[in-house]
């Protein structure tokens, strides 16, 4: 029966009792405990159901590996599901209940699937769900969902806060065991920037249970020693609580740090996402032990030996009063030993082995402990808690020899190094036959662009599993020299042996009962079926049994289920090989994926630097995209619509000044970045000169315009692309995509500037006057020419201007330091005020671009419309053999003479149309539907020409100047002419003065 044991408990508190409920008894525990520790001493073996067939389990492991002992912790908004025990720390008040049982633990309806194993075998779902295909949806789906999952999801808001941050360190080390500290110790001492990450709240992994001697002292002493002269260094940062969840190319590391995780309503982030850049990281991750294959391995009271050890060391925990001990290596006999000196019983050790001869069978022996050699266990007897173990022959066929009784059966099938960081960024792994696992293969590890290792294992990661070579490999890993490593001695060593699944030609009946993947219940008879099957790719089987699936990611499974899988198709372990590692290595939670997106700044509304100026001015909103824009600057008594005919006739005959703020500014940079825009934009942006600006369009691998904008030369390598408003980060990332998905290798750098510049555009027949008098550069038409920029100081802020006009007007477009921008905008607002300066809204901007023909991206554009339907063939060039959807412009339909192409719409009385009104067509199109042969794009009334004005798309349009078509809008006929798109000044004198 599993107690509190009355001393003893390296970690815990004895003096700070806390309380917290299970399934709503009140229970009692120790602060340093975890939620698995308290619920142990208070013999609450059974925890939870198993997913498929809802069997009793209980608690397995004692850390991140665990698979059952998932528990939903908290109340109402603070109520979280599959939560693991084995890691959360005890907190007064923890409310816990079990999952995956209904209507309650003990009773759960859900175990009639247990009595229905033979039915449920792997790959059931595909054979019983696929015919009738009618019943899928009707019958089998609701079901279906309504089984999946094991925990609950909530229904309240979350409660608590989440917040991300970023660090930079030389050398990130993962693990905080006694490898992953010597590792940190050496790096730092080499005068490297050292970041320590260490998952749990405690330093120094298994050495302090293990009784290892580290430099002639305790390991508890030389842990504390050691994170103290860390500490003590300006270069070296230790956290604790912190998960490293995947590792990326480049050094990119994202981890998960429980902030208040342990201490709930306290006024801090629940849980703080890292997003790290490491110059080099040393994976000092430990290894993991291996559960063994026999029939009942899963009954609650069966726990891997190193757990067991865990439990009575450092938290003075009981898992049993009678513990048998099943192992295949000597590290099991630990504790035996562990057990035997808390003044429990250990009533046999099976040893799987023919001949136990090691140091630590001798101590056992010594203490009077019996060890069986050559034995196995056949079967496990208990339901909810384990009973006795029936005793076989390893090399027989399952028959009983005796029966032991016991409350406690502690495994161990040997260790596996924990290779998942290490895996995650394309590490390769090789096989160690003598030990029986998978270790790193130095000579395939991750590279940089440097070719350079970026990932190394240090430790028992690497594969050292005695403490003198985990604490010299480690080390060495650091950088320190070899005469300087640390020097451990142990008790007696722990070597292992070859891995050992189960009792040779175990029956099926025993098979069927022999647990690989105890988080989804996977048998070893499923991997044998799979292989049966067909399945013999170890991926095509993970995925048939799922076996390896889930928070578990091969954890515990994997080379138990390689091993199986490699005896079915007799082949040796590495021919079958291992299952790809995905991050994150444990679950992380989705608050902290999100963090502070949430709620009102999920989407945050976009300001410019000018906008509470916008605001005092009375300003009438428009969104665009995210952004919040002027539409107009209402005066007085004055409509939306006169406001703006107001600003459009002030600056096309004075002077107008619009925040462009919200433009995209993305810059390219890099020796293959004239090449990389050649390929993205239809004209060639190579050739561009310094100093000079081209008008750009952006289209898809389909062909169709996405975005347009200009592209300014700053440099030999560095390029700046302006996108339309909103657009910037959608571009960015098609800018991404492209680079790291088909074109890695090619050396470009993007970054989106969009909101490290204002933009201010200066319009109007005045807008030279007005520099002039700002002061600084010169803006003259020779120093500054059309479609050209320079740079320099303008009332005396850096400017750069841009000598460009989306108005058709003389213009210049100013970018200023963000935290200069309103500066500059008042400034403006000074200098002008006699030369007739008034701002404008982007109403106005849209009818001054309509008037002179120029296209707005999501006006003109609906994803079906490509350049050449827009007249915009003079921005495709000729020279360019490829770009992004050439080839797809070249099909057919897109060449069709047929397509609808932009014109000018004017209608006979000078009214104005509305907006995307369709022009009817003879007859029917070939859906049966009232044929159209056009639709208005844009428009608006024209202050400039005293009438309404439109562009549109119209079947043949250029071909059809002059002809008048019948728009209908609410039922009523609107005769308008097809004109040239360009209503103002065509030759464009005004822009160019």
């Amino acid at each position: 029966m599993s107690t509190r044991l009355a001393t003893g408990g390296r970690l815990i508190d004895r003096s700070k009792p806390l309380s917290f409920t299970f399934d709503g008894r009140s229970l009692g525990g120790f602060a340093g405990d975890t939620l698995a520790a308290a619920l142990l001493a208070n013999d609450q073996m059974l925890i939870g159901r198993s997913f498929k067939y809802h069997r009793p389990r209980g608690i397995l492991a004692s850390g991140v590996e665990e698979p059952n002992a998932l528990v939903g912790l908290g109340q109402g908004p603070r109520f979280e599901p599959d939560q693991r025990t084995t890691t959360t720390e005890l907190f007064a008040g923890a409310a816990t209940v079990s999952q995956n049982a209904w209507p309650n633990l003990d009773l759960d309806i859900g175990a009639l699937n247990n009595l229905a194993y033979r039915f449920l075998p792997a790959g059931f779902y595909y054979k019983t769900f696929m015919f009738p295909r009618f019943a899928w949806k009707h019958l089998f789906e609701p079901v279906v969902r309504l089984s999946a999952g094991i925990g609950r999801v909530p229904k309240d808001r979350d409660a608590d806060r989440y917040e991300q941050a970023y660090d930079f360190t030389d050398v990130l080390v993962v693990g905080g065991g006694v490898a992953g500290l010597a590792a940190a110790l050496a790096a730092a001492k080499g005068g490297q920037r050292v970041l320590v990450l260490e998952q749990t709240a405690h330093w120094g992994g298994r050495a302090p249970v293990d009784g290892i001697a580290i430099n002639g002292m305790p390991a508890d002493a030389w842990v504390a020693e050691t994170v103290a002269s860390l500490a003590a260094l300006p270069n070296v940062t230790l956290r604790r609580r912190t998960m490293a969840a995947g590792v990326y190319d480049h050094g990119y590391v994202v981890a998960q740090e429980a902030v208040a995780d342990h201490l709930p309503g306290a006024d801090l982030p629940r849980h703080r996402l890292w997003r790290i850049r490491a110059g080099r990281i040393i994976a000092a991750t430990g290894a993991i032990e291996r559960p063994l294959a026999f029939a009942g391995n899963d009954i609650p009271g069966v726990m891997l030996a190193s757990a067991a050890r865990d439990y009575v060391v450092n938290w003075a925990v009981s898992p049993g009063d009678r513990t048998v001990i099943v192992t295949n290596n000597d590290d099991a006999y630990r504790t035996a030993l562990a057990l035997h000196d808390a003044g429990l019983v250990v009533p046999a050790i099976l040893d799987a082995r023919a001949k136990a001869a090691g140091e630590l069978p001798a101590l056992a022996r010594a203490r009077g402990i019996r060890v069986l050699e050559g034995r196995g266990i056949a079967r496990v007897k208990g339901g909810k808690r384990v009973k006795a173990v029936e005793v076989c022959a390893q090399a027989g066929e399952g028959a009983v020899l005796e029966t032991i009784a016991c409350d406690c059966v502690a495994m161990s099938g040997g260790f596996s190094p924990v290779v998942h960081l290490y895996s995650q960024p394309g590490g390769k792994l090789v096989w160690d036959a003598a030990n029986g696992m998978f270790t790193p293969d130095p000579a395939r590890a991750p590279t940089g662009a440097d070719g350079k290792p970026f990932v190394t294992c240090a430790g028992a990661a690497s594969g050292a599993l005695q403490a003198a070579d985990a604490l010299a490999d480690a080390h060495a890993a650091g950088g320190g020299e070899a005469a300087q490593a640390p020097r451990a001695e142990a008790a007696a060593e722990a070597p292992m042996q070859p891995v050992w699944m189960m009792p040779q030609g175990a029956p099926a009946k025993l098979r069927f009962k022999m647990w690989l993947d105890f988080q989804n219940d996977v048998k070893v008879s499923d991997v044998q079926l799979a292989a049966r099957e067909g399945y013999e790719s170890v991926e095509h089987t993970k995925r048939y049994t799922t076996l390896g699936m889930a928070s578990d990611q091969g954890k515990m499974s994997n080379i138990n289920g390689l091993a199986i899988l490699s005896d079915a198709l007799g082949q040796p372990i590495p021919a079958t090989g291992t299952t790809t590692f995905r991050p994150p290595y444990a679950p992380i939670s989705f608050g902290a994926i999100a963090a502070e997106a949430r709620g009102e700044i999920f989407q945050p509304l976009r300001r410019t630097p000018m906008h509470d100026w916008h605001a005092a001015a009375g300003a009438h909103w428009e969104p665009v995209g995210l952004w919040r824009r002027p539409y107009c600057y209402p005066r007085g008594g004055e409509s939306h619509s006169q406001a703006v005919n107001r600003e459009v006739t002030n600056t096309r005959q004075n002077l107008g000044l619009l925040d462009a703020s919200t433009l995209g500014k993305i810059l390219v940079k890099g020796p293959d970045a004239g090449r990389f825009l050649d390929m993205l934009y239809t004209g060639v942006m190579s050739s561009l000169p310094v100093g000079k600006c081209r008008y750009g369009l952006m289209c898809s691998e389909n062909g169709f315009l996405i975005d347009d904008g200009v592209v300014v030369r700053l440099a030999d390598d560095a390029w700046l692309c302006h996108t339309t408003s909103g657009g910037a980060d959608r571009i960015h990332a098609h800018m991404e995509d492209w680079l790291q998905c088909e074109w890695w290798d090619w050396q470009v750098y993007t970054a989106n500037l969009t909101e490290q510049f204002a933009q201010v555009a200066v319009v109007g027949p005045n807008a030279r006057k007005l520099l002039e008098r700002l002061g600084g550069i010169d803006v003259s038409k020779e120093a500054l020419p059309f479609m050209a920029f320079t740079e320099g100081t303008l009332a005396g802020i850096p400017a750069r201007i841009f000598r460009i006009s989306f108005s058709g007007e003389l213009s210049y477009e100013v970018a200023i330091p963000a935290s200069h921008g309103l500066a500059f905008w008042k400034a403006c607002l000074a200098a002008g005020a006699d030369l007739g300066l008034m701002p404008y809204g982007t109403e106005a901007l849209h009818v001054m671009r309509a008037e002179k023909g120029f296209i707005m991206i999501g006006d003109e554009t609906d994803g079906t419309v490509i350049p050449q339907d827009l007249g915009l063939g003079w921005a495709i060039s000729k020279k360019m053999p490829d770009y992004l959807g050439k080839r797809a412009q070249e099909r057919s339909h897109m060449t069709n003479p047929e397509r609808w192409k932009l014109v000018g719409l004017e209608t006979l009385d000078g009214s104005v149309l509305p907006d995307g009104v369709l022009a009817p067509a003879p007859g029917a199109n070939p859906n049966g539907q009232r044929a159209t042969q056009g639709r208005v794009t844009s428009t608006y009334f024209s202050p400039t020409l005293g009438c309404g004005i439109a562009m549109g798309l119209v079947r043949r349009g250029p071909e059809r100047i002059g002809e008048v078509l019948e728009f209908v809008a609410a039922g009523k006929s609107i005769p308008a002419r097809i004109c040239d798109q360009v209503f103002y000044d065509k030759s464009g004198e005004k822009q160019n003065v």
